[in-house]
């Protein structure tokens, strides 16, 4: 069994107070590694890590050539050991042994993308405000400062380095929180980090609850930003935590996003893709299709078409290359998807398909498809984050919109169509920040990423998302050599007489 210790100034340590946890796996409840938990003080001295190396500027002020290169050691570390890495994401999250390998790839793929636009210059001079020999205006784009990365159990090392990415292409430093349910890989990427030229202090990687350690990072005075990708409620409060300096913040939250089938679509196309977008890594993502709105006219053959291509999915251990679905990440998540699909029975929806648990080790749940829905029902409205889909059947565009914009949320959704013009005229009517045409989940570190209402604050990804990790400081020069010349706005003076 391995035992991962908090990396902090670029040293390996316990815990302040000799704390561990376990690392379970979700399709077998083996202990598959001890992790070290951290402290308040360790988390404080996490961020005094952070916060010197940002300081001393042997991050911030290296040259973009040099940051790059060092990221892109980090980039070349992932790919050597993408084989054990792999291994360790199935077994810490669940993940198929598909979905796990796609994962390390594309983390790869986005960090190499990332030393990339580390070597942007984003200086830029203001067009139309500066004039030779009167004034020249430039607006700089400088490193935020100290980062707090608060990450999600649902995709480990992807979600680690869409954090990390940016906020080292920027020149900040980090402290990197993962989640406690799938701390493995973010552990294992330390020690790959370890191995490179990254000066110490710039990335320092702690485990442990957010209530304790989550909250000494997002009030500390010394963080200047806080990075989260999680539930909304838990964003509500780092949004509380973080009032107190007033901290950047950018929250990645929840999502309850309509999938959109028009009467148009290609059946058999339409419903591999409510598929995918709805049971993907066992319906723990934030943007998944978790809501399929189906056109009256097409409604009984889809439904049918989609109950018989459930019922084929193989349900088993996430190692084996043929499996579909996996387990959900733990014994508490297994719970709640339950209990929600007894509120969905409750509220008057009706099982198509699924609705049981699966075999009786591990937290597998059958993929279940709700039918006879309304958008009013909780099943409908809140994020249930497991492989439930509820599917409500409606008459036309304009009614279809309604139900789509009818959430708290709006992280992603998509529209299947046969008419492009049609289906991206519906797709620009939804409140939601990303929307896929006859697609779903498909993400591009070239564009932003990020939500409506609820579903969160910024912008991941793209040039956008590495703005995020900037300050933009406006720089005035006057160049105006003569100074007799020199015209400035009247000072008043009050004399004496008050006059």
């Amino acid at each position: 069994m391995e035992k991962y210790l908090l990396y902090i100034n670029g040293q390996f340590r316990e815990s302040s107070d000799g704390g561990t946890f376990k690392a379970v796996n979700p399709a077998s409840g083996e202990v598959i590694a001890e992790i070290a938990k951290a402290t308040v003080e360790d988390t404080r001295a996490a961020v005094d890590a952070a916060r010197n190396a940002f300081d001393s500027g042997i991050w911030s002020e290296l040259p973009r050539e040099e940051r790059s290169r060092i990221i892109k050691q980090i980039v070349d570390k992932i790919n050597e050991n993408a084989r054990h890495l792999t291994g360790l994401e199935v077994a810490d999250s669940g993940s198929t042994l598909k979905k796990a390998g796609e994962d390390v790839f594309l983390s790869a793929k986005s960090l190499n993308h990332y030393s990339k636009m580390a070597l942007l210059d984003l200086n830029e001079e203001v067009e139309g405000l500066s004039k030779p020999g009167v004034s020249k205006n430039i607006v700089r784009r400088e490193p935020v400062g100290v980062c707090a990365l608060i990450i999600p159990w649902n995709f480990p090392l992807k979600m680690a380095i869409w954090k990390l990415g940016p906020a080292l292409a920027a020149g900040c430093t980090v402290i990197l929180k993962p989640a406690m349910e799938t701390s493995v890989t973010a552990m294992e990427l330390a020690r790959l980090i370890d191995q490179t030229d990254m000066p110490k202090g710039v990335v320092n990687i702690i485990c442990g609850p957010g209530s304790s350690i989550g909250t000494e990072l997002t009030s500390n005075p010394k963080v200047d930003k806080v990075a989260f990708t999680g539930s909304t409620e838990v964003g509500k409060t780092i949004m509380k935590s973080a009032a107190g300096n007033l901290k950047k913040i950018t929250l990645e939250c929840g999502g309850k996003s309509a999938n959109i089938v028009l009467d148009d679509a290609d059946l058999e196309t339409a419903v591999d893709g409510a598929i995918y977008a709805g049971f993907y890594h066992q319906g723990q993502c934030c943007e998944g299709g978790t809501r399929l709105l189906v056109h009256e006219k097409i409604y009984e053959p889809f439904v049918n078409l989609l109950k018989e291509k459930i019922e084929r999915m193989k349900i088993g251990d996430p190692m084996d290359k043929t499996t579909n679905v996996g387990p959900v990440v733990n014994e508490s998540q297994f719970n709640s998807v339950m209990d929600y699909i007894r509120i969905g029975k409750e509220e008057g929806a009706e099982v198509l398909t699924g609705g049981k648990r699966y075999g009786e080790k591990g937290y597998y749940i059958e993929p279940t498809v709700f039918i006879n829905a309304t958008n009013d029902m909780r099943i409908s409205q809140e994020e249930i984050f497991g492989p439930v889909v509820t599917l409500i059947k409606f008459r036309d565009d304009d009614e279809a919109v309604k139900i789509a914009n009818d959430s708290v949320f709006g992280l992603g959704g998509a529209v299947w169509s046969g008419d492009d013009a049609r289906a991206l005229r519906l797709a620009e009517r939804l409140r939601t920040g990303t929307v896929w045409i006859n697609e779903y989940h498909l993400l591009s570190d070239r564009a932003p990423f990020g939500g409506y209402k609820q579903s969160g604050i910024g912008r991941e990804f793209g040039l956008d998302g590495l703005k995020e990790y900037t300050e933009a400081k406006h720089i005035h020069i006057d160049e105006i050599k003569d100074r007799t010349k020199k015209t400035w706005y009247a000072v008043v003076v009050p004399q004496d007489n008050g006059s």
